[in-house]
Parts: C-alpha cells; structure tokens; sequence
C-alpha cells in the first residue's frame, strides 16, 4: 500500500470497520434511514480526515467519528432526544461488573430487548452498544465518548439497570 494513497488508507483504516459505525449510527438514531445517512456522512469525514489520523485503534477513532456526527445530527434533527445527564445522577453509580445484569440481557427475547435499548436516553444507549455489541473496552468507549472512565462505567451501569428493570416489568405483565 502506498502511504500517501488516500483511497488506499481509506481502504485499510476505515473500510474494515464499517458495519461497526453502521451499527453504531443505527442504534443512535434509531433507524435504518438517518443511521445510512449518518454512516455515510462520517465515512466522508473519515476520509476527509484521514491525514488527522495518527495510528493506532482505528476503529475506535471510526467510532467517534460515527458517534460525533451522530450527535450533531441528532441535536439538528431531533434535539429532544439529546439529554444530557447531570452530575448528580452520574453519581449514583452501580457495580457496572454485576453478573447477573449481563446475563440478563443475553437471554432476553430479541424484539424485547431491542424495545428496551430504545427507549434508553441515547448516552446511556451509546456506552451499551459500544461495550456490549461492539466489544470495546472501557478506555476505548471513554475515547469515543469523550468521557471520563468513571462515566463511562456510571453510563453502562444505569443502562445496564434500566434495561433491567424494563425487563422485569416486561416479564411481571406476562
């Protein structure tokens, strides 16, 4: 590969992680639609960017890419779905590392639980599907976050226990 082929770095550094920042998008703006719009306006970025990009996690630098798009769409487009959290909230922290809440939400029905990361406030829906769908690590969703760590797993922990308990009153109706 040619370092200076931009098309070539573009293949390489980006092209891989595609269905990532695709499913990213999709979860952030909550349909197909907007999510390919998104994609695809943070792909151009990417490639726009491409000279900014200075080794390392390229996925991960992809992802926030994907995610800072997503969120200066969303406040263009839909600006009641972007609510920020408040300190005091974050400060009601769980054990993120709680067994039995994943396990909870491997064995939800498929329709259910795709309702229930819905109607998650989209920080909380974000750190969820980068850790849980996308297998990123604590450091990587604080960078695609641009969030401190300790948010990050306050994010994931209130997520985590909303999914929960919409879960629990899901099963109490049955």
């Amino acid at each position: 590969m040619n370092a200076t082929d931009p098309q070539a770095q573009f293949e390489q550094i980006v092209v891989p992680h595609l269905d990532a920042a695709y499913n990213l998008a999709r979860w952030l703006a909550g349909n197909d639609h907007d999510a390919e719009d998104i994609a695809q306006e943070a792909s151009l970025r990417a490639f726009r960017f491409l000279s900014g990009f200075r080794g390392g996690n390229s996925r991960s630098w992809l992802l926030t890419i994907v995610r800072n798009t997503a969120f200066t769409w969303l406040k263009k487009n839909r600006p009641q779905a972007v609510v920020s959290i408040g300190e005091e909230e974050m400060l009601e922290i769980e054990d993120p590392a709680a067994a039995n809440q994943s396990v909870t939400l491997h064995h939800a029905d498929r329709d259910v639980l795709r309702a229930a990361l819905e109607q998650l406030p989209v920080e909380f829906r974000e750190v969820l599907i980068l850790r849980e769908l996308e297998g990123l690590s604590y450091k990587e969703i604080s960078e695609v976050a641009d969030a401190p760590i300790g948010t990050v797993m306050s994010r994931l922990a209130r997520a985590r226990k909303q999914i929960q308990d919409y879960l629990a009153r899901k099963e109490n109706r049955q």
